[in-house]
C-alpha cells in the first residue's frame, strides 16, 4: 500500500516511515510543505496519504488545505489527517464531502502503534476514523452560528452575494461604494472564519454557510 506523508517534524515524519515501512507499507515520499505534497500525491497517486495540518511558511491551515485540494483533483483520495489542532473550518469540509476515506486524529492521543495502524488501513478502504476530541471540538463549535455575528448590513451584503451578484452590481443595489462592499466581505470572511489564502474559494464557502442555514 503506497502512502504519501506531509509532515514538517523531520524526526516524526522519519518515525512514521520507519514504522509504516516495518508493517509493510510503502512510503512513496515524505514532504515538508502543501506544494511538494500535492505534487507527489500527483507523481505517485498513493493508496492513502497521512497530513499535518499546519505546515510551512505560515503553520496554519496549509496541509489541510493542501488535502481539500487534493481530494477535490482525485475525488474519495483516502486523507488521515494526524495533527496536533482541530482546524475547524477547512475539517468540516474535508469530513463532509460524503466520500469517505478519511481520518482525523491527534498526534498527543494516539496511544498505540496498532491502533495508528489499523485507522490508516480503515481510511485506505475508504472509512472514516475520528477522534471522539476531534468530534467534540466540531460539534461544539457548530453551536455558536457565526451567522449571528454579522451586522444588517453585513448579511445584507451576503444574501446579494448568494444571489450571484458581484461587487459593482452590490454597491449599486445598497448605494454604497465597491470600496464599502469590499471591506463588508472581508468582515463577513473573518467573521465566518474563512482563510485568506483563497478569495474564490473563501466566497463559495460563505455562501454556502448563508444557503445552508435558511429554511
Amino acid at each position: 500500500m503506497r502512502v504519501v506523508i506531509a509532515e514538517d517534524n523531520v524526526l516524526l515524519s522519519s518515525g512514521l516511515e520507519l514504522l509504516l515501512t516495518a508493517k509493510g507499507f510503502d512510503v512513496a515520499a515524505i514532504t515538508q510543505d502543501a506544494p511538494g505534497f500535492v505534487a507527489a500525491v500527483a507523481e505517485h497517486r498513493p493508496d492513502v496519504t497521512i497530513v499535518d495540518v499546519r505546515l510551512p511558511p505560515s503553520f496554519r491551515d496549509e496541509g489541510l488545505l493542501a488535502a481539500l485540494r487534493v481530494r477535490r483533483r482525485y475525488p474519495g483520495l483516502p486523507v488521515l489527517v494526524l495533527s496536533q489542532y482541530v482546524e475547524q473550518q477547512y475539517a468540516s469540509e474535508l469530513i463532509s464531502d460524503g466520500r469517505g476515506g478519511v481520518g482525523y486524529l491527534l498526534k498527543d492521543r494516539v496511544s498505540r502503534v496498532s491502533e495508528f495502524v489499523d485507522a490508516l488501513r480503515r481510511v485506505a478502504a475508504g472509512g472514516t476514523v475520528m477522534d471522539p476530541e476531534v468530534i467534540a471540538q466540531l460539534l461544539t463549535r457548530r453551536a455558536h452560528d457565526p451567522i449571528d455575528d454579522l451586522t444588517p448590513r453585513e448579511r445584507e451584503v451576503l444574501a446579494l452575494m448568494s444571489a450571484g451578484e458581484d461587487n459593482a452590481t452590490i454597491a449599486a443595489r445598497l448605494v454604497i461604494t465597491e470600496n464599502a462592499v469590499h471591506k463588508h466581505i472581508g468582515n463577513i470572511f473573518a467573521k465566518l472564519g474563512l482563510s485568506p489564502d483563497d478569495s474564490g474559494h473563501r466566497r463559495v464557502l460563505a455562501v454556502l454557510t448563508y444557503l445552508s442555514r435558511r429554511p
